[in-house]
């Protein structure tokens, strides 16, 4: 099999309207695509932009090899000119997006693409499955780190993950999110987000009893160890067991236990059954770690009835979003360039008001209260308008105009960033870590209300009134025209 080119993962549609618009004298047409989504997963209050990195990367190599334009030639589809255009193609365009890591709201653009014709629409695909997918990991995994309420969250999930590429990309955008370390080792290697773990019940069951599986592992990895105490028996055997190899192997080297970890059966009720017997065989800073099947909700209930948990590890309903899996993400024109370099505004209407788009170029900013630097509303203009931030800004719903509200004492950040300029990428990614930190500290500028898992209040993002005036124009041409 041929090494795979990322630029062929794109839906045929791609290519045929490509093909149409290169015949058409339509391939140089600047474009305006905006990605946004719809509906925040699990009911949520917001969700969280990740994959950035790898867009970059995907743009940065942007081209069709001989054996492709063989294939597409093969099709029987496509004209030899197009055929020719695509064997010199790479993006020319810009593009504009939300740094990783930044609390997302419905409706509003977190990655614009302005190019010509056939490369904005090239890009479709291959954006959409990277942000959808590493956004929604992101969005599940922080919910799960706010369940946690500061204790460590570990990503489990590997084996479960949908592919080799839902486990390594997963687990980076739970880390962006605020998960602390994953299982999966080559994350690490490639990301730097760290890697944990210690043993499966298979060791246990390798030796001929509990205890010499347990002093074993003690003798190996002293400054390190984690024991399972669930294969058997955790209360009869289990924790007996390790706290004889911890008295047997650790203590005469003067080392402590790192942990031990439960992994089935009511794990609230042997937490705290754990706890007391640790704490009885002095060993109260042995950390107790519990998986199995856990998700947000999952915690929060046994935290509530006073789990004895230090830290959490989640696999397959974090590295899936089990509960909430499709993040629903969606890539639509909003303009277009005429041949005198203006932008015109394109606009889709449906009879699902839910599915009509904002049209234009626009730009978004999200507003802060100066008095607490919490975030109030997000508010999407058009290209060329500027807030003054030290006049009043009135805010009104865009569906129910009368509801509006006038600020002062606000500052408005500009959220999306030049990433590449006339093709040439202008953006220096973060680390991780600098990703995450910037993903906690945003999230921190939300109201409690916002990150609520259930009946979340709604943050608006509001139209300026150039904006609203203009959709509202669009709309009412449109109908006219049906």
């Amino acid at each position: 099999m041929k090494k795979l080119n990322y630029t062929m993962l794109c839906d045929y549609y791609e290519l045929t309207m490509g093909n149409g618009y290169y015949l058409s004298g339509m391939k140089d047409v600047i474009s305006y695509f905006d990605v946004f989504y719809r509906t925040v997963p699990d009911n949520g209050g917001f969700a969280i932009a990740a994959g950035l990195e790898q867009v970059i990367d995907y743009v940065q190599n942007l081209h069709f090899d001989d054996e492709d334009i063989d294939f597409l030639r093969l099709k029987n589809k496509f004209s030899e000119e197009f055929l020719e255009y695509l064997k010199d193609f790479h993006f020319t365009g810009d593009i504009y997006a939300m740094p990783e890591g930044t609390p997302i709201f419905p409706n509003e653009p977190f990655m614009t693409v302005n190019a010509p014709a056939i490369e904005a629409q090239l890009l479709e695909t291959f954006v959409l499955l990277t942000l959808n997918h590493q956004s929604l990991i992101a969005t599940k995994a922080n919910r799960i780190v706010r369940a946690a309420d500061g204790r460590i969250v570990s990503e489990f999930g590997s084996r479960r993950a949908q592919g080799a590429d839902g486990a390594i990309f997963g687990a980076r955008a739970a880390y962006i999110a605020g998960v602390d370390a994953t299982a999966c080792t080559i994350t690490d290697e490639l990301f730097g987000v760290p890697a944990t773990g210690t043993m499966a019940h298979s060791w246990v069951q390798m030796f001929d009893d509990e205890y010499t599986s347990f002093k074993t592992y003690c003798e190996h990895y002293p400054d390190s160890v984690t024991l399972l105490v669930d294969t058997y028996n955790v209360l009869k055997s289990g924790i007996p067991n390790a706290i004889k190899a911890f008295d047997d192997v650790l203590k005469p080297l003067g080392k402590r236990p790192v942990g031990i970890r439960l992994d089935s059966g009511d794990i609230t009720y042997l937490s705290k059954k754990a706890r007391k017997m640790l704490d009885e065989a002095g060993y109260p800073d042995c950390k107790i770690v519990a998986s199995n099947s856990l998700d947000e909700l999952i915690i929060r209930d046994m935290l509530l009835q006073g789990a004895k948990i230090d830290i959490f590890g989640v696999g397959e309903r974090l590295i899936t979003s089990k509960s909430s899996p499709v993040f629903g993400g969606v890539y639509k024109l909003v303009a277009v360039e005429n041949d005198k370099g203006e932008v015109i505004p394109k606009i889709k209407i449906s009879e699902n008001v839910s599915k009509v788009t904002n049209p234009h170029f626009k730009k978004l900013y999200r507003i802060f209260d100066t008095t607490n630097n919490k975030a109030m509303a997000d508010l999407l203009c058009v290209y060329d308008e500027k807030i003054n931030e030290d006049q009043p800004l009135e805010l009104f719903d865009p569906d129910y105009v009368w509801k509006r509200k006038t600020l002062n004492n606000f500052k408005a950040v500009e959220l999306l960033q030049p990433i590449f300029k006339n093709g040439e990428l202008v953006y220096k990614c973060p680390d991780i870590k600098e990703s995450r930190r910037y993903c906690l500290e945003q999230i921190d500028t939300l109201w409690d209300e916002v990150k609520r898992f259930e009946n979340p209040h709604k943050y608006y993002v509001d139209l300026s009134k150039k904006l609203w005036e203009l959709k509202q124009s669009l709309i009412s041409e449109l109908s006219k025209s049906l």
